[in-house]
Order: structure tokens, then sequence, then C-alpha cells
């Protein structure tokens, strides 16, 4: 017989082995269920939480490259045996649990006595409910796993149906398609075309150009790059560096940008935006997915500037001006410096001549003067004339005016 004191009145009352084994076998299945949905309820957070971490992993896992696909399967197939090792811990954390717990409210035996019944049914609800996420959680994982093969499968069908120019054209025409989805909201003054421009041997995919108040504040050259998983020679994207730098600088770009899905498996062009300016000046490296917050980016950077990039065309117009004002300034100079060369010239050359018309006129003077002189002494010698002297010699004539007179 075993002696059993009531911690409330203090009474002693004795129990056979069999009832007190009773007793206790229901105490520790009382405190065992009570820590047990204690513990489901832990472990419903922290799933909860599990999900939404696997949810928002696997969000950002469907938008890296196809060739990681596998990685992230295996990943996704490891966070999985992870949870279920979290889950085997917790249950064997949960026993020890138990058991101290049993161990520790033996003392409150009587008082808890009432309450099994109750607790028993929310265990079992607890219990069902606990295997339905369960069974949740692996279906969702299941689909997504489903979802992930098929896409990997498409895309590989997808790639195995192009040659390795047709891959290169569908990025450019997905580029294409989704800058024309938002070019009349968010570019619609921006000039964005196809770069067919090939007097120097070479050209780009697409060029990006935008101006305000006449003035180009930003201009970007794009190249893209892509081939086929089963392509026997796999190129990089430092193989296009070179070419690209040329293009921009033939076109008056400010900026190169590679829109590349080579080299699938290097973390350094998976993680971004790649700036390799170490090796040319204002180009970067992008995948697809960066194509449309790349134009952004370098766009809004450039408007920032644009102020400054007005007040220095303004200088720069002045600079011209008064370039020009000085080069017309010095025409003018030279111009006059020759006009009164050839000026003085001539007026020299009038001079000389006006002094040799002068002694000429001056001979002709004294020409004119000796002219005169004999003119003078002609005419007195015609007034000096009479027919006496006519006749002073020739009596004939003499006497012809004699009897003319008569």
């Amino acid at each position: 017989m075993q002696e059993i004191k009531c911690p409330n009145c203090g009474k002693v009352f004795q129990v056979d082995e069999s009832e007190y084994a009773q007793i206790a076998r229901q105490v520790r299945d009382h405190e065992f269920k009570e820590e047990v949905r204690s513990r489901e309820r832990e472990l419903a957070d922290r799933k909860e939480n599990d999900l939404k971490i696997a949810r928002m992993e696997q969000e950002k896992e469907f938008n890296e490259a196809i060739s990681c696909k596998d990685r992230e399967l295996a990943d996704t197939r490891q966070m999985l045996d992870k949870l279920q090792a979290q889950i085997l811990e917790k249950e064997n954390e949960k026993e020890l649990a138990v058991t101290k717990a049993v161990q520790e409210k033996e003392k409150e035996l009587f008082e808890k006595l009432t309450e099994i019944t109750e607790l028993k049914g929310q265990i079992s609800s607890k219990e069902a409910q606990s295997r339905l996420k369960e069974q949740s959680i692996k279906e969702q994982y299941e689909d997504k796993l489903k979802m992930k093969d098929e896409q990997i499968e498409y895309y590989k069908d997808f790639k195995a149906r192009q040659s390795t120019k047709m891959v290169g054209e569908s990025l450019e025409q997905h580029c294409m398609n989704q800058f024309n989805q938002i070019r009349m909201t968010a570019f619609p003054t921006a000039y964005f075309e196809k770069d067919n421009d090939v007097r120097s041997g070479s050209k780009g995919d697409f060029i990006f150009r935008e101006a305000a108040d006449g003035t180009e504040f930003i201009s970007i050259m794009f190249e893209m790059k892509n081939e086929m998983d089963e392509t026997a020679s796999k190129h990089k994207n430092e193989d296009f560096f070179k070419e690209l730098d040329k293009d921009r600088r033939e076109k008056g770009c400010e900026y190169a940008v590679l829109v590349s899905l080579l080299e699938i498996d290097n973390e350094l062009y998976n993680n971004g935006i790649v700036d390799v300016s170490y090796k040319y000046e204002k180009m970067y490296v992008i995948r697809p997915q960066f194509f449309i917050p790349m134009i952004t980016l370098l766009r809004n950077a450039a408007l920032n500037s644009l102020k400054y990039r007005q007040e220095l065309e303004i200088v720069r117009n002045q600079q011209i001006d008064i370039s020009n004002f000085e080069e017309n300034m010095n025409n003018f100079k030279e111009g006059f410096a020759r006009n009164y060369r050839l000026a003085s010239e001539k007026f020299k050359t009038a001079i000389d001549e006006i002094d040799k018309t002068i002694t000429h006129l001056q001979k002709t003077r004294a020409a004119l003067v000796s002219s005169e002189n004999n003119l003078r002494l002609a005419n007195n010698k015609a007034e000096d004339l009479s027919i006496k002297k006519l006749t002073k010699n020739a009596p004939a004539v003499k006497e012809m005016f004699d009897n003319l007179e008569m």
C-alpha cells in the first residue's frame, strides 16, 4: 500500500500499487501531452518561419540562370533533410523535457486529474493538425520541385531547338520587348534602336540615347551575348570587351553594357551588376534581369549631372564664341592689312602717274607757250602785211591792183 497526502487539506489516504501506478501514469500522460502541445506550437511557428524563408529563397532562385537550377534543387533537398533532422532533434528534446517535467509535476497529480480527459482530446487534435501541416509542407515542396524540373526541361528543350544565332537573337528580342513595355511611361523621349551603322566594319546590338533641352545627357552602347549549353567553343565575357569598347567610342556613346548569359556558373556575374571599368572605361556586365534597372541607374545618375552638363555646354559655347570672335578679328585684321597694302601700292602708283602727268603737262605747257610766241610773231607779221609790201618787187601785180582800183 502507498500513502498519498492531499496538498490542499493535508489528509493522508492509502492506495494500492495498481491505483498508484495508474494515477502516476495519468499524471505523466497529462504532462507529456501538455509539453507535446507546447512543443508542437513552437514547431509550427518554426515551420511557418522556415516556410517563409523557403518561399523567399524560391523567388530568388527562379530569377537565377538555368544552369544553376540543379544546384538549387540539391540545396532544396538538403533543406528538407535539415528540416527533417530538426524535427527528429526536437522530438528527442521533447522526450527529455517530458521526462523532466513528469518528475517535477508528480506532486501536483491530484490537482490535474480533472483536466486529463480534455487534454487527451486536445493532444489528439494537435497531432492531427501537425500531421496535416507536415503533409502540406511536403506537398508544397514537392510541387515546387516538380515545377523547377518542368521549367528546366522546358529551357533545355528550348535551347536544343535553337541555333547559336537564334539564341542571341532571342536575347536581343527579350531585351527589346522589356524596353518597349515601359518605353512610353519611363522613357518617352529616349532613343533605343538597333545599331545598323557598319561603316567602321563592326556594330553593337542596341544604342540608347536621351537628351533634354537639346543637350544629350546619357548614351549607352548595348551588346547581347548568349550561347547554347551544347556549343563546342565556350566564350567568356572578356572576349567581347575590346570590340564593345571600340563600338562605344566609334558611335560616340558614354557607357558600354554587355548583357550576357555566358559563364553561367561564374558567381561574379551572377551576383548582379559588374563594373569592369578597371579594364575598359565605363563598361558594365549584367544578366538579362538587370537590363532595365541598369538603364534606370545610369539615366538617373546622368539626370543629376544634367545641370552641370548644361552649364558646361554654355561655357563651351561662350569659349567657341570668343574663339570665333578672335578668328573674325584676325581675319578682319589680315583683310584690312591686305587691302591697306594694295591701296597703298595703288596710291603710290597714282602719285607716280600724277607726277608723270605733271611733267608731261609742263612739257605741253612749254610747247604751248612756244606756240603762242610763234603765233604772236605770225600775227604781228600778218598785221604788217600790205599791198605795197607785196607788190614791191612785183610790178605786174602792182599794175593789176592799180587797174582794179580804177
